[in-house]
């Protein structure tokens, strides 16, 4: 492979540059208290906790009210976010407030559209974390809800969308670095049984309701959800049919909801999603990513591929090229500088990859000095070979908790509005629905169902086990 000299690196920083979006931190401005959005959050528990830790350091919005039915839940909140919500253990008395503008919707995932539906009712914006509703019938309703309030925003947790660097992965593939994207792999291992402690056995439900179908969607739910999204927006297209198999292989404590979940999902152009999660081994095979753990994507065409993840709040990205991809371009009659971006390419990335930085620290322009271009030169080098691990400017779930305010203050459509969410749920609806009656389901089986059409039973029924 030859080696990388200093020209063909300036040619393909400038192709690089050319996909990096200019992005501006979203955090507010010194501002009137006027100006301010007066929000309530709902279900301070383990994630609402994570999420309001976020909160507490941003300026665009003020926790006035806050709600969940455990006193030490409520009380951990009310100290994360800071100052003086008041108190509530019913969230229909929060939503009472005529002050609160908005809120935040953390509960668990069966709880989502009724908390939702009773926010929008009252007249509120609402910030729902994925998946965004439960059932076939809630899908069917919120939109209904939706046609209703038009006004009032509804964002879905999907916080990918927020993330620079998927934003320069989606940016690349507009500009045709990837050639035509056919595939992705995705994954989110874990090892572990993914139990919480309960001391009082009376509430091993309530505390583990991920574990339990009456109140969660499982795997494809709480992890796939994010991935299957990331699918739909590089595809540019949402899913055809799903197909796949699940399990309760390995922890057989009780739990009815697949331990080992492995799908595909089919997109318009033949495009697919390969898709699996499982509970027994956290290992990331992904080239070029050293320090992702359990979850990532990779994202291929017949031009490059993408390897991308976001682990702890920060994205981590690198670009490998095809080595036949320039004659592909010419055999297909595609001008190769549409996939180059109209810059050379090194062949090392070929094998070693490229980073995606998404930062402006690593650019280089002509105004550069030498010595600067010199300096740019060695950290883009030294990142990939993993001696500099450049971060994003924030975590991307304190982006989009903060642009939800802002969307609400300045009237702004969310990344991740309503269709999206609910794209991302029928995903999850129908994945699961595939992997219990193990066929092939399609995606317009979605608008029969919860309209009175009752679902095919399933073939067989996950057995709970001892």
């Amino acid at each position: 492979m030859p080696r990388v000299n200093r020209r063909e690196f300036v040619g393909v920083a400038t192709a690089a540059a050319a996909v990096l979006p200019r992005v501006r931190t979203a955090r507010a401005q010194t501002r009137s208290p006027n100006s301010t959005v007066n929000y309530g959050f709902i279900g301070s528990g383990s994630r609402g906790q994570q999420l309001l830790q976020h909160l507490s350091k941003v300026e665009a919005g003020r926790c006035g009210a806050m709600c969940d039915i455990y006193p030490e839940n409520l009380k951990k909140g009310i100290k994360t976010v800071g100052g003086s919500p008041e108190p509530f253990h019913d969230y229909r008395e929060l939503l009472s407030r005529k002050d609160i503008n908005a809120v935040y919707i953390a509960v668990p995932l069966f709880k989502h559209f009724e908390v939702t539906k009773a926010a929008l009712e009252a007249g509120k914006h609402v910030f729902c974390e994925k998946s965004l509703v439960f059932t076939p019938e809630e899908v069917h309703q919120l939109r209904e809800l939706h046609k209703k309030y038009p006004n009032q925003l509804i964002q879905t947790g999907l916080q990918r969308r927020y993330s620079q660097v998927y934003q320069v992965a989606r940016q690349m593939i507009e500009k045709g670095m990837l050639g035509k994207v056919t595939h992705i792999q995705a994954q989110w291992h874990r090892n572990g049984d993914w139990r919480r402690p309960v001391k009082d056995k009376t509430l091993e439900e309530q505390f583990n309701w991920r574990l339990y179908r009456k109140y969660s969607g499982g795997l494809a739910a709480e992890l796939a959800s994010h991935q299957i999204d990331i699918a739909d927006w590089m595809f540019g297209a949402t899913p055809v049919s799903v197909m796949g198999v699940g399990g309760i292989d390995h922890w057989k404590d009780g739990r009815d909801i697949y331990d080992n979940i492995q799908l595909l999902f089919t997109y318009p152009q033949g495009q697919k999603l390969i898709y699996h999660s499982i509970m027994t081994n956290a290992h990331m095979p992904f080239r070029g990513l050293p320090e992702v753990r359990e979850v990532g994507e990779v994202i291929m065409g017949d031009g490059g591929t993408i390897h991308i993840s976001l682990d702890r709040g920060t994205g981590h990205g690198m670009w490998f090229r095809e080595a036949n991809a320039p004659q592909r371009a010419a055999a297909t009659g595609q001008a190769k500088e549409n996939w180059t971006a109209g810059a050379t390419v090194l062949e090392g990335a070929v094998s070693k990859g490229f980073p995606i930085l998404p930062g402006r620290e690593f650019e280089v322009s002509s105004s550069d000095s030498f010595i600067n271009r010199e300096l740019k030169f060695a950290r883009r080098w030294l990142y990939g070979k993993g001696i500099l691990v450049p971060e994003e400017l924030r975590d991307p779930v304190a982006v989009e908790l903060e642009d939800f305010l802002l969307c609400v203050r300045d009237g702004k459509k969310p990344k991740a509005d309503m269709e999206v969410g609910l794209n991302d749920s029928i995903a999850v609806i129908l994945a699961n629905l595939a992997m219990d009656q193990e066929r092939k389901i399609l995606f317009s089986e979605i608008e029969k169902m919860g309209k009175g059409t009752p679902a095919p039973p399933a073939r067989r029924a996950p057995a709970r086990t001892g």
